[in-house]
This record gives C-alpha cells, sequence and structure tokens, in this order.
C-alpha cells in the first residue's frame, strides 16, 4: 500500500472513530499522521510539525479564552436572562427569541456549542412553563445557535475561513456567513410552521422567567471591552485572535474575572480535535492522498450536480460525526482537485454546499448540540421521544440541505 492509499485509509479511520468512539480524535488523528508522514512518506519529523495550524491554534484559543471570561464572570448568563425576561409572560414570542439570542451569542465569538451549553437549561426550562414543544424548544435555539457559528468572529468561523484560505477563497467571510444563516432561518421558520409556533399564538400568557438582576461591573466591563475588539476587529482589520487575547488579558487584569476560571471554559478538546485532524490532512494532501479522496468524490457527481451532492455527503458524515472538527477539515481542502477532475464547477459555491450541508443537521442527538438539548429537558418531559424526533429531523435535513445547496447556493456565491 503506497503512501498515498495510506494516508487515505487513516483519514477513514478518524472519521469512522469520530463515530462512536470517546476517544479525542485530534489525538489519533496526530498519531497516525505521525506514523504515515514519517515512516510511509517518508517525511522529516520537523515537516510534520510545520504542518500544525499554528495560527489557526492561536486563533482559536483566543476567541474562546475571551468569550471564557464572559462566560465565568456570568455576563452570557445575565444576558440571556435579561433578554428571556424580556417576553413578558407572552409564550408566542418565545421561539423567535431563542432564535434570534442563540443566533446574536453565538455569531459573537462562542460558537454553537458553548452558546447551546448557555442557553439549553433557561430554554428548555422556560419553553416548558410555557407549554412551548421542546421539540420547537430545541430546533429553534439549535438553529439560532448554528445559524450565527460561521460568522467572522465565532471560533467555528475562524476554522472555516482558514480552511477556504488554504485552497485560495479567502475574503468570503460574509457570503459564508449569509448561504449559513439563511439556510438555518428556512430551517427554523419550517420547524415554527410544523411544531407549534402558530397555536403558540393563541395561547394565554404565563411567567417564563423571573426578572432578571442588574448588571454588575463585571457585566458592564466585559460587554464594552467585547464591542471595542469587535470593532477593532472589523474597522481596523487587526487580528482577530491575538486581538481576543489582549482584550481577555484586560478583562483579567481589571478583575472583571478570574484567569484560572476563564481558562476551564476555553474548550481544550474541541481545538485538540480540529488541530490534530487539520495535521493530518496535511499529510493527506502532501502525500497525494488528496487527490485520491477527490477521485472518489468526483465519481459520484457532474459539475451540475455537485453542489447538491456534496452538501447530502457531508451532512450524512456530519450527523454522527464532528462538523468543525472533521467535516470541514477534511472536505474543504478537496474543493480545488473535485473541480479540476468533474472539469466544471464553482469553487465558492462547492464550498459554501460543504459548509451548509454539514451545519443544517447539528441539531442531531448524537451530536453535540442535539445531546445539550435532550440534557436541559426539565423533570416530567421524555428524553427517549426528543431524542427520536431531534433524529428524524437530522436526517430530513441531510436531503433538505442538499435541496437548498443545489437550487440556492450560487445565489449566495460574491
Amino acid at each position: 500500500m503506497n503512501a498515498a492509499t495510506l494516508s487515505v485509509v487513516a483519514l477513514g479511520v478518524v472519521i469512522l472513530a469520530s463515530f462512536g468512539t470517546r476517544l479525542n480524535i485530534g489525538v489519533l488523528a496526530l498519531s497516525l499522521a505521525w506514523v504515515v508522514a514519517v515512516y510511509a512518506a517518508d517525511w522529516r519529523l520537523d515537516a510534520v510539525m510545520a504542518a500544525f495550524p499554528s495560527s489557526l491554534f492561536l486563533t482559536l484559543v483566543g476567541v474562546t479564552l475571551l468569550f471564557g471570561v464572559a462566560q465565568a464572570n456570568g455576563t452570557m448568563a445575565a444576558l440571556t436572562q435579561r433578554a428571556l425576561a424580556l417576553c413578558g409572560g407572552r409564550a408566542s414570542w418565545l421561539p423567535p427569541l431563542f432564535f434570534l439570542l442563540a443566533g446574536v451569542i453565538s455569531s459573537l465569538g462562542p460558537g454553537a456549542i458553548a452558546t447551546l451549553a448557555l442557553m439549553a437549561p433557561l430554554a428548555m426550562t422556560a419553553a416548558t412553563r410555557a407549554k412551548v414543544p421542546v421539540l420547537l424548544a430545541a430546533l429553534m435555539i439549535g438553529n439560532g445557535a448554528n445559524a450565527g457559528n460561521l460568522s467572522p468572529f465565532s471560533a467555528v468561523g475562524v476554522v472555516v475561513a482558514a480552511g477556504m484560505a488554504k485552497i485560495g477563497l479567502e475574503g468570503h467571510a460574509w457570503a459564508v456567513f449569509l448561504a449559513n444563516f439563511t439556510a438555518h432561518v428556512l430551517a427554523a421558520a419550517g420547524a415554527w410552521l410544523l411544531f407549534g409556533g402558530l397555536a403558540l399564538r393563541r395561547a394565554a400568557p404565563v411567567v417564563v422567567v423571573e426578572g432578571a438582576a442588574a448588571f454588575t461591573r463585571a457585566h458592564r466591563l466585559t460587554m464594552a471591552v467585547g464591542l471595542l475588539w469587535m470593532a477593532a476587529v472589523v474597522l481596523l482589520k487587526v487580528p482577530i485572535g491575538l486581538a481576543a487575547f489582549a482584550a481577555a488579558g484586560l478583562l483579567i487584569l481589571a478583575h472583571a474575572a478570574d484567569d484560572a476560571a476563564a481558562l476551564k471554559e476555553v474548550p481544550w478538546a474541541v481545538i485538540v480535535m480540529v488541530c490534530g485532524v487539520s495535521v493530518l490532512v496535511a499529510v493527506v494532501e502532501g502525500s497525494g492522498g488528496l487527490d485520491l479522496f477527490s477521485r472518489g468524490l468526483a465519481s459520484v457527481s457532474t459539475p451540475a450536480t455537485i453542489n447538491g451532492t456534496i452538501a447530502f455527503i457531508t451532512g450524512a458524515i456530519s450527523t454522527y460525526s464532528s462538523t468543525s472538527g472533521v467535516v470541514y477539515p477534511t472536505f474543504l481542502p478537496t474543493v480545488p482537485s473535485v473541480v479540476a477532475r468533474l472539469g466544471g464547477g464553482d469553487p465558492l459555491e462547492i464550498a459554501l454546499s460543504i459548509n451548509v450541508g454539514a451545519a443544517l443537521v447539528d441539531v442531531s442527538p448524537i451530536s453535540t448540540l442535539g445531546a445539550l438539548c435532550i440534557a436541559a429537558l426539565p423533570k416530567g418531559e421524555t428524553a427517549e421521544r426528543l431524542f427520536r424526533q431531534l433524529m428524524l429531523w437530522s436526517l430530513a435535513m441531510t436531503v433538505v440541505g442538499a435541496v437548498f445547496c443545489q437550487l440556492f447556493i450560487r445565489y449566495f456565491a460574491f
């Protein structure tokens, strides 16, 4: 077995391991990258070390550390409680509020997983009190968090931007965000229509959340520094990750949060997973395995159908696997080779289709987002029923994502 084939086998092992093992697949990916590169592809050890995405690592740690400060000092929880209290007992306001609030928080930096960890307990409890169907609540916060997940400020948005830059598609951050946001708005609207949104308009007012406490000095300072950070990134084009380190350091020095508590909020397991898979993908690419992988993708599609096909494939894999840790680092690098082998297709449209197709299924109950919603169910609700409902929804989204990308993704490729 040559090095190219062996590297693809190693990547396949990582993808399969992500379906059912408890091992952090970043650790597995790094181990396999070392073995394949040094002992099969005759790489020098320093070449393997150079494949580590140090820039991506610093950016992810910086962004998640800044929002770890906001989590640790209670700013994110205070903002969420204040927003939920604004509904004034009107149950019909809750589903769109869930979507909007989750989308805003996710897009500002923490990403979907951290947002769901924060919002799911509050939202699922509020939904039960207001007699909002728990399936609708889960879909609204899940799709809302994912709608903001690919913003230029979020940790996952950084992963996607880095992957697209490597294949010559830099400068499309807002196209990535808009395509993903639109797809999730449509999915949430469908959920609202199908699962009780209309009936809630006739529901009597109920007490949903008690009055929120006043913002503290730490909360106000965190919000001010966060706004300055975003303004600096957008207007002054400062490096997003390094600027986030500076903002987090300023808040810690100002005693707005404890550094140890903030560091505990950083999702180190996710960062190891993303960076580890990125190293393995670099080995696959350098050993010629990426060409084999893209040849397989090209064999099941044509230039006219590639957008829908690749959205379906990535969606199916993402149902059971990590979107940011496996799907994006694995599939985005294949885009140029797929286009070359097909003899056609728009690289940006294909990349956007990968992003959207993989994300739309992320409320699967065997993925982190769906699991967080199930874990947050109040007593008296049936977890098994919600599990089945979310599973059916995520499987349906593989088809919906494929249709959306096949018909509409071209309108976002600007």
